[in-house]
């Protein structure tokens, strides 16, 4: 296999902190081990500078939305002139909009071949457009359904993060041909090093049972099911203490329920964490539970069972591709009073947590990096012929 020169197209990186910028950093890093050039295209970042080489950054501006968005201004002549000399293989965006229309007038102008990984259930995020009547969100999906129509069939391939969004997109957009399910691969490394026992010490928690969980705090993740959940575990558990790691819009209404739900001292809002602490955060927890419904992955899911945490979680598309229920955790439906059930129900069975936590963490290996990357530049190497012999992607016609 010849090293390959590749272009990734993002709105978002370091230092940003999601779920696009994790699985973009996990592949741009072991493509590069395996050989590969990955230079990196994305937004600027004030007062931060860059540790890994070939990072080149467009000018960004802050969108008036519920919460602040580093919008990427596509406009950079500096690239315009950089990109012809970089021979390029292939350009893979991570994104449709913005840098991803870039990515792919680029491609064209190029004439090689554009690639798309399908993160985010983009029409779930609507709400951040600050006009709130009924007709105009609708208005809004359906113009997020045809611009992502559009936009697949200048691609030769999708790389789809889980086997559920690949059906929504075979059932939703037609989906024919020229797409490959392949999910953000995990290091287990410094979740299998951690110890979270100095930290339950530090913080007192040394007779808790705690139960994480991980994201943006913010509407799509659904936390409000989950503590609701925890009021009525705590119930059951007096020990029982939440920690939700992450930070977003919604925490002073999310403070604001615990504190109405009765459970304000049993819950911890850890903020926003360095990627290095996490795997210590999640090794000083007895489960992971989980209550999105909006995923496209379960990358935190998959992380939190690299630590050897048996999980609860609503069933819901990314999450029921990593868990099977009754073998690494167990998956409810989107209710506060099922999700409390099994998560009470587990906590009172240390035996079935053990079992849980041994799968989950043999469930994880699967998710090899150096196995998903080398999945990925055969992708690559298909695009390229897809596009000597002039094929896209293919969407059946409504």
């Amino acid at each position: 296999m010849n090293p390959l020169r590749i272009a990734f197209f993002t709105n978002y990186y370091h230092p940003v902190v999601n779920g696009v910028v994790r699985s973009v950093a996990s592949f741009r890093e072991i493509l590069t081990k395996q050989g590969h050039s990955v230079f990196l295209f994305a937004q600027s970042a004030h007062e931060y500078k860059d540790e890994e080489p070939f990072i080149f950054r467009y000018p960004t501006l802050s969108l008036p939305l519920q919460v602040e968005v580093p919008a990427v201004i596509p406009v950079s002549a500096f690239v315009d002139q950089l990109l012809p000399s970089l021979k390029l293989d292939v350009i893979h965006t991570h994104h449709p909009i913005l840098l991803g229309q870039t990515a792919a007038n680029k491609a064209a102008e190029l004439n090689i071949p554009l690639v798309f990984t399908f993160h985010t259930q983009y029409w779930e995020y609507t709400h951040y457009v600050p006009i709130l009547q009924e007709a105009i969100q609708e208005f809004l999906k359906h113009a997020i359904h045809n611009w992502l129509k559009v936009f697949m069939r200048k691609c030769q391939h999708i790389v789809i993060p889980s086997e559920s969004i690949k059906e929504i997109l075979i059932r939703e957009y037609g989906l024919e041909e020229c797409y490959t399910v392949i999910p953000t691969g995990t290091d287990l490394t410094p979740f299998l090093r951690a110890d979270g026992g100095a930290l339950r010490q530090s913080e007192g928690w040394q007779d808790d049972k705690i139960i994480v969980s991980i994201g943006r705090l913010a509407s799509e993740k659904n936390w409000e099911t989950l503590l609701r959940a925890a009021a009525q575990v705590h119930a059951q558990h007096p020990d029982m203490r939440l920690m939700l790691i992450g930070d977003g819009p919604d925490r002073q209404t999310l403070e604001a329920l615990a504190a109405q739900l009765g459970i304000a001292e049993r819950v911890t809002f850890t903020g926003q964490l360095a990627f290095e602490q996490i795997p210590t955060y999640l090794k000083a927890a007895d489960l992971f539970s989980f209550a999105s419904v909006t995923e496209t992955q379960g990358l935190v899911t998959i992380e939190a069972m690299a630590a050897g945490l048996p999980v609860v979680a609503v069933d819901a598309s990314g999450t029921h591709d990593i868990v099977e229920h009754g073998k690494q955790g167990c998956l409810v439906e989107n209710d506060p009073n099922a999700l409390a059930s099994a998560i009470t129900a587990l906590l009172s069975d240390p035996l079935q947590m053990k079992n849980f936590s041994a799968r989950a963490l043999k469930k994880a290996r699967t998710f090899d990096i150096n196995r998903l990357g080398r999945k990925m530049i055969r992708v690559y190497e298909q695009a390229i012929q897809d596009k000597k012999e002039n094929r896209y992607v293919t969407l059946r016609d409504e």
